[in-house]
């Protein structure tokens, strides 16, 4: 059977799954009790968005709006089983202040440092090695202190669970807490592994554009990001191949071996969570698995 490409992301006490024409959210409320949201999602009417290319940045703008509806049910779901509920702005106001801090961190700060040594470096390349380098070990740092919070623990165990289950259906073995449990926590089509692919890129486009001003250099950064996001889109869906290229490959191995970090072994009651969310989106011909 031709398996296609279905993706997730981890919630609160859940996990999402996203299909071609569907999504669905299943969140742990209790232990005997799991949550199933299920919505249909609009197909894009104009053809070139389906370019190579443009669809990555159109799956990129589709998944921030997507993940943000994710967590909001899943905030809601926990929040209402603690006596409290989120609102859908209280959740993007969240959102909208870490990806703030992810530009500054990520962007503002390699691009300051960046304007301080270049005085002292004679070629554009080796700055923007440096300024990978600063980038690349700014998002590990990052990645491995928030790795160490209890609750983002249990994310990151709900996100080892979506990658089993993907693993799970790929492999054409029937759709159970068993069989998934079996599969490894990696995947390469994995957000973590966009990423970093993302910045490793980031260091060949921003060769072009020389030693501008802080605040252009900034900006450059901001403005290629869909660009670059397009491109790292093709990597990854090639990286998802049996018979990727060795290179794309090669690109990709960081990526993964990155998700160590933000994978952690589910145990089953999180792989059943999963199950639940996939088989929702699954076409009807491919459902009926039990979860044991």
């Amino acid at each position: 059977m031709n398996k296609k490409n279905y993706g997730g992301q981890a919630v609160i006490e859940g996990v999402m799954m996203k299909g071609e024409t569907r999504m669905a959210i299943a969140v742990r409320k209790s232990p005997d009790n799991i949550i199933l949201k299920e919505e249909n999602l609009r197909g894009n009417r104009f053809p070139f968005l389906k370019w190579p290319f443009i669809r990555g940045i159109v799956s990129l703008l589709s998944s921030l709006v997507i993940g943000l509806k994710a967590l909001t049910f899943s905030a809601n779901v926990v929040a209402e089983e603690e006596g409290e509920e989120l609102s859908f702005w209280e959740i993007l106001l969240s959102i909208v202040v870490s990806f703030g801090l992810a530009i500054l961190l990520f962007v503002a700060l390699p691009a300051g440092i960046i304007s301080l040594i270049q005085k002292y470096i004679s070629y554009n390349i080796i700055l923007n090695v440096i300024e990978g380098m600063i980038k690349i070990t700014a998002f590990l740092l990052y990645i491995f202190f928030i790795s160490r919070l209890q609750d983002i623990k249990r994310v990151f165990a709900y996100h080892g669970a979506e990658h089993k289950v993907i693993h799970n259906y790929e492999s054409d073995k029937p759709l159970t807490i068993d069989n998934a449990r079996t599969f490894t926590t990696l995947h390469p089509r994995c957000g973590t592994n966009f990423l970093f692919i993302v910045i490793i890129l980031s260091i060949f486009f921003f060769s072009f554009f020389g030693r501008p001003p802080l605040l252009q250099r900034i900006f450059y950064h901001i403005l290629l990001l869909p660009v670059i996001a397009g491109v790292s889109y093709e990597v990854i869906r090639k990286a998802g191949q049996d018979n990727c290229n060795p290179l794309v490959r090669i690109l990709s191995t960081p990526g993964l071996w990155l998700q160590k970090l933000t994978t952690n072994e589910p145990d089953d009651s999180m792989l059943e969570v999963a199950i639940k969310a996939l088989e929702a989106v699954l076409p009807e011909e491919e459902r009926g698995n039990a979860v044991e």
